[in-house]
């Protein structure tokens, strides 16, 4: 059940990647890209990085989509008609690709009780964080003490994206009364 899942939502996250290239109102872009990050949290909650997921549920699918309305707000909402042929970038594309591909060849199998992850490293964080840290819960014990670093860089991201929407929304609203004091003034 759990490949079938998987096979699905990487299916979604194709057919949104293709949707989003295909298409030329950035309005309808812009939400795809959300629905892409929501379905990129959705398979890492499925894969058990919960953590990551809740980064990318709150950075990919809300801030950065709030983010890019804003910007949609101040700009056209129509792309322009490139004047290049998409085949470089399409290269580009394609051997990244095969790159990342062709890196993961020598990992161990997902989920491999033999992986240095399961024979290393979990059995020492099992044993030694209840007396460490003394949290009964091992992930909170992890993120909080053990990667408590890399929390508060994620942390600080979600803080620092935050702190755009604000200051973007804030330049919105300023924006909109001097239009409305223009439209004052030139109706006198």
């Amino acid at each position: 059940m759990e490949t079938f899942i998987n096979i699905t939502l990487f299916t979604m996250l194709v057919a949104t990647a293709i949707a989003i290239v295909r298409m030329q109102r950035l309005f309808a872009i812009a939400m795809l890209s959300g629905v892409f990050s929501l379905l990129s949290a959705l398979l890492f909650v499925v894969l058990d990085a919960v953590d990551v997921a809740f980064t990318e549920a709150a950075v990919g699918a809300g801030i950065s989509t709030v983010l890019v309305l804003g910007t949609l707000a101040l700009t056209s909402r129509v792309a322009k008609h490139s004047t290049h042929s998409p085949a470089i970038p399409l290269l580009v594309v394609l051997v990244t690709g095969a790159t990342l591909m062709y890196g993961t060849l020598d990992m161990p199998n997902f989920g491999s009780p033999d992986a240095p992850a399961q024979t290393h490293v979990s059995p020492d964080y099992l044993e030694r964080s209840p007396h460490e840290i003394g949290v009964p819960n091992v992930v909170t014990a992890i993120l909080a003490s053990y990667r408590g670093y890399d929390t508060l860089g994620e942390t600080a991201v979600v803080f620092t994206a935050g702190i755009g929407v604000l200051l973007l929304i804030s330049g919105l609203h300023r924006r909109r009364e001097d239009e409305d004091e223009e439209e004052e003034s030139g109706e006198s």
